[in-house]
């Protein structure tokens, strides 16, 4: 059963895995966002009742 063999297959995981957490994460982390959170508190209008006209 080749799957239980490590060699080919775990080398190229641990080098994606490092190629990720070095390379790409600090580029994907340096991005600011757009839509930065406020601390004013959510005001929800107080809609009018509809007035039904069969009423």
């Amino acid at each position: 059963m080749p799957q239980l063999n490590p060699n080919p297959w775990f080398f190229i995981m641990i080098m994606s895995w490092a190629v990720f957490l070095l390379l790409i994460q600090p580029k994907l982390l340096s991005f600011t966002h757009t839509n930065l959170p406020s601390n004013k508190p959510l005001s929800t209008p107080n809609p009018t009742p509809w007035t039904w006209p069969w009423t």
